[in-house]
Order: C-alpha cells, then sequence, then structure tokens
C-alpha cells in the first residue's frame, strides 16, 4: 500500500506487528531442569504456559508501575507454577525463583520487517509511536530487540488504564505524535482491537496478516501480510 502524503504518524501495535515471543515451551522446560532440576515434558510446559498467559492477558492492565508489575509477575509465576505436575520438589521453589525462571522462558524477537518499516516511516518524517496492550514492559522489550531508538513514544494500555479497542489508548497516542486522527495510520494484527479502535478515532487501519486474522468479505480494510508492503511517500 502507498501512504498518503498526509499522514504525519505511524501508530503501531506491539505484540505480533512488531515482535514476537519466541515458543516458550522448550525453554521452559530447560530452564525448570537446569534451576530445579525439575523434568516436564513441552507438551505440560506448553499447557502451564497457556494457563498463565491466560492470566496474564486478563491482568495485564495490574502492571501500571515497577512495584505492581512486579507483584504481577510473581502472581503470573504462581499460576504457572499450579499449572505444572505437582511435585515435592516443585512446591519448595521459592517464589522470587519460580518468577525468575518464568521470566527467562520469555523471550521476544523482533519480526525481520520491523526494523526496516520503522526506519522507512522515520525518512518520510513520520511520528512512530507503538500502542500497545501490554505492561509497562513493553519499552524494555523493544530495548531488547534493538527497536527503542526508532520509536518516538510507547503507550501501553496498562499505562493508560485503558485496551484497546477503547478510545483512550489512540487519543493518548495521537497526542504524543501531535497529530489530528486524519493525519495517522495504525497498523496492527487484530480486528477487534487494531482495527475497530482506529476506526472508532477516526484513524485509518492497516490490518497485517501474517498468519492470522483476515477481514470479513467486504470489509474495506486495507492488508497488507508484511510491514514490507506500507509504502512510504
Amino acid at each position: 500500500m502507498q501512504v498518503s502524503t498526509s499522514i504525519r504518524a505511524l501508530l503501531i501495535d506491539g505484540l505480533g506487528t512488531l515482535v514476537d515471543l519466541e515458543a516458550p515451551a522448550p525453554a521452559l522446560a530447560r530452564t525448570l531442569a537446569r534451576r530445579f532440576g525439575l523434568e516436564i515434558s513441552e507438551g505440560q510446559a506448553s499447557s502451564a504456559l497457556a494457563a498463565e498467559i491466560r492470566f496474564y492477558r486478563a491482568h495485564m492492565g495490574d502492571g501500571r508501575d515497577a512495584d505492581s508489575l512486579a507483584a504481577l509477575r510473581r502472581r503470573c509465576a504462581e499460576v504457572l507454577r499450579g499449572a505444572l505436575p505437582p511435585s515435592p520438589s516443585l512446591a519448595r521453589v521459592d517464589p522470587a525463583a519460580m518468577t525468575d525462571a518464568l521470566l527467562e522462558s520469555l523471550r521476544f524477537e523482533a519480526h525481520a520487517d520491523a526494523r526496516p518499516a520503522l526506519l522507512a516511516a522515520r525518512a518520510a518524517a513520520a511520528r512512530v509511536v507503538v500502542v500497545s496492550n501490554w505492561d509497562v514492559s513493553l519499552l524494555e522489550v523493544l530495548e531488547r530487540v534493538g527497536l527503542a531508538p526508532l520509536v518516538h513514544a510507547t503507550v501501553t494500555s496498562a499505562a493508560i488504564g485503558a485496551p484497546k479497542p477503547a478510545p483512550a489508548i489512540f487519543h493518548h497516542a495521537l497526542a504524543l505524535a501531535g497529530v489530528a486522527p486524519s493525519a495517522a495510520l495504525h497498523v496492527g494484527d487484530s480486528l477487534a482491537e487494531d482495527v475497530a479502535g482506529a476506526r472508532a478515532c477516526g484513524i485509518e487501519p492497516v490490518l497485517v496478516c501474517r498468519d492470522g486474522e483476515r477481514p470479513a468479505p467486504g470489509d474495506p480494510v486495507t492488508t497488507v501480510a508484511s510491514l514490507a508492503d506500507i509504502v512510504w511517500p
């Protein structure tokens, strides 16, 4: 797609659009074995992580600052513990050590098309704001994968107190970018969160269809298979 010359800001989703989570089950199984001598299968690790992820998604808004984020991570680690096969060794693991093991297993990587896409937007003098349903650790994740220097600001649902598709998170991003809705483009991989939320605020949405959602027949939303398909003037 060709971006209009009237667009002066790129609002862009985080997870699934810029970054993705590496397969955590193998990492968790290895970590538990190395740290605590606990032997579990990748299937058991995957099932336990699914429970932890469900809990995190329901409570990510609790991670509003450093202290509340630390508390949220401890709660997530205890959900993980409860979903693993019970054993005396697991019961003896210190909560802080359990939290460290969980965090060690969660590794993010930038999509190959993320850095070039952000550089292209900046070369077109567009303000780049990451808008994501995430806790306040988003900036740390972007720093670890090397994308933080390429964005002007980040907006998380936890910091704002409202997840996408709520208007508040988009309005805050527009204010940080210093543009009106008509001068912004929002790129994301979710119809319900990114496309619906942007449209409700008068922002042009672009749906990234890597291998996920597709718009319903007749929906005029612009879709791209890769961020490389977004061409800036």
